[in-house]
């Protein structure tokens, strides 16, 4: 009779207060407001470090719930200016994980093609398998309206479709009216309203649980084959890198052939990243490996041909003197040669200047790849 009472007990654990049952919820509530505060500040600060809660009781389903922020889109208290980005940053990190299912909860009192959830659902999730709309708020719309067509998936419809939901007020919460009042003032609301009556065996939150233990499972089943086949190819992977270490011997001269020729391809590929400007290392101050000799050679070589000093009358004087000096029916190759000749003593300054600065470079380079090794 005392293990019954024991595994009848609803209780709660925290994953920071291991050990310490929670068995009001009270308490639980408190707890996670100060363990908030002591993460984030008391001032509305956010962190994407989750409080872990596991609650036991024999009324509810296993889930897993993760639950997110809303998207915050003015600042307040100590919150930063980018407050939006890093919300919604935190939720992607999340939601977009291929093994769980996303909740996209709208209010029944907002315009649904306004709902941050439902567009960040779309983003991660185009083909709609994994995510179901939640609407809530239905209570509180305006006289005369109703989400009907939202919950009948025809205004925007979803492939998992539509739950509505009624939850308890800020008042019931001030009021300690517990959750199975709440439950019951749910069902009466979709059994006594015209426009869901119809579909209220569809409706409230223990349909919800429902669904979603459901729709877990089913997703877990059609995800698990691919997640067994991932972890096997790793499985594989680990135990043929484990047989390549079993019988190391740091001594042996084949091993040390080996890691050298792993070094020296390491080497030459990062080395090739680095001229062709394709590493994973960028630098952001200054010009540097492919880059700066692409300058060199586009810039700096051009800049110092423009520098060369260069006297047409001379040069106009030199062939006159040159085709003379070469006699012949026609403008003789050997006069062509002679001058041409001579320029091009010219561009040795300017290319073995480039040569040099290409050639510091690319030792800047070697040095930089060599740290890397």
């Amino acid at each position: 009779i005392e293990m019954l009472l024991i595994f009848f007990t609803e209780y709660a654990e925290f994953l920071h207060c291991k050990g310490r049952k929670f068995t009001d919820f009270d308490e639980v509530r408190q707890e996670i407001e100060v363990e908030t505060d002591r993460i984030t500040g008391v001032n509305k600060g956010i962190s994407s470090i989750p409080i872990n809660l596991r609650i036991y009781s024999p009324h509810v389903l296993s889930l897993t719930l993760i639950d997110l922020p809303g998207i915050t889109k003015v600042p307040v208290g100590d919150q930063p200016p980018d407050i939006e980005q890093q919300i919604r940053d935190m939720i992607m990190q999340f939601i977009s994980r291929e093994n769980c299912l996303i909740l996209a909860v709208t209010p029944a009192n907002t315009d649904l093609a306004n709902s941050d959830a439902l567009k960040l659902a779309k983003e991660v999730d185009p083909q709609g398998l994994r995510t179901i709309g939640v609407i809530t708020k239905l209570d509180l719309m305006d006289e005369g309206t109703d989400a009907r067509e939202i919950l009948e998936n025809k205004l925007l419809p979803l492939r998992r479709g539509y739950i509505g939901v009624v939850n308890r007020s800020q008042k019931d919460i001030d009021g300690k009216k517990d959750i199975k009042a709440a439950l019951l003032a749910e069902r009466k609301f979709f059994l006594s309203h015209p426009a869901y009556r119809h579909m209220a065996d569809r409706m409230g939150t223990p349909y919800l649980q429902k669904v979603l233990n459901q729709q877990l499972t089913n997703h877990i089943r059609d995800t698990l084959p691919a997640f067994r086949s991932k972890l096997q190819s790793q499985l594989l992977s680990i135990e043929h890198e484990v047989e390549v270490y079993k019988n190391f011997r740091p001594e042996d001269p084949t091993r040390k052939t080996k890691a050298l020729l792993q070094m020296v391809q390491q080497f030459s590929v990062d080395f090739e990243k680095r001229i062709e400007g394709s590493g994973d290392q960028v630098d952001t101050l200054e010009l540097s490996g492919g880059a700066k000799i692409n300058r060199i050679f586009h810039e700096r070589f051009p800049f110092e041909l423009v520098k060369m000093e260069f006297n047409e009358k001379e040069l106009r004087r030199e062939i006159s003197y040159a085709i003379k000096n070469i006699h012949g029916l026609f403008t003789p190759d050997m006069a062509f040669e002679a001058i041409v000749k001579k320029q091009i003593v010219k561009l040795k300054g300017p290319c073995l200047k480039s040569v040099d600065l290409v050639m510091q470079e690319l030792i800047n380079t070697v040095k930089k790849c060599t740290k890397k090794v």
